[in-house]
């Protein structure tokens, strides 16, 4: 009986042995499925959006956009200014649209000449000009003071235009049947008068400076047209 005793005791201790290793693995499975489940859980709960702001979110989805009203001044500006707006720009296209280009015409004889000629011959608007493809240059001027300017209208009175740029000096040519190329009746106040001098050749050209004489008469620097 004393024999068999030791043997048994140590398949004994041997069993109990294996019986706590297998325990401590299952206890060590049991333990890592719950630390997995604990980890996803807290995963899950973290990326999940609490209650509150979940139904926050879906109030803002539902909700549409409110367009953005305008004040009352603005509102009340804005036609006003619409329609200022579309009246100038009409205006500037109607303008663009009838303005013709113009030529300017200097006064030529402003100020000190102008009165002048006024005063001591009572005439004035002086002008010189090509005619007749510039075969003849015509002189004309306006009458203020009929007295003061009948020597002008004189046909007894040689009259000449002389071009000192080109060295020449015209005369009033005489024609068959018609005389002298000038106007010659008594002048009227408020009326133009004129004459012309013969440019056979050329001579004289438009932007030349040139004088007209007329007996004492004399119109100095008169700008060719």
């Amino acid at each position: 009986m004393m024999s068999s005793n030791p043997p048994e005791a140590a398949t004994v201790g041997i069993m109990a042995k294996k019986n706590v290793r297998r325990s401590a693995r299952n206890a060590g499975v049991v333990v890592g499925l719950l630390a997995g489940l604990v980890s996803g859980t807290s995963v899950w709960a973290a990326d999940a959006p609490l209650p509150a702001q979940a139904s926050q979110q879906t109030a803002a989805q539902q909700i549409p956009p409110q367009p953005v009203k305008a004040s009352a001044g603005e509102a009340a500006a804005s036609p006003s200014a619409q329609s200022a707006n579309s009246k100038t720009s009409r205006s500037s296209t109607a303008a663009t649209g009838k303005a013709h280009p113009t030529r300017y015409a200097p006064d030529r004889f402003a100020g000190r000449a102008g009165k002048f000629y006024e005063l001591t011959w009572g005439v004035d608007s002086l002008n010189v000009k090509l005619v007749e493809s510039g075969e003849l240059v015509r002189f004309s001027y306006r009458v203020l003071d009929p007295v003061k300017a009948r020597l002008l209208n004189d046909k007894q009175t040689e009259a000449s235009l002389i071009d000192p740029q080109a060295g020449v000096r015209l005369a009033v040519p005489t024609m068959e049947k018609v005389g002298q190329l000038r106007q010659t009746a008594s002048p009227e106040a408020g009326r133009s008068y004129w004459m012309t001098f013969s440019n056979k050749g050329g001579h004289v050209v438009r932007g030349d400076r040139v004088d007209v004489v007329i007996g004492t008469f004399k119109a100095n620097f008169l700008a060719v047209d």
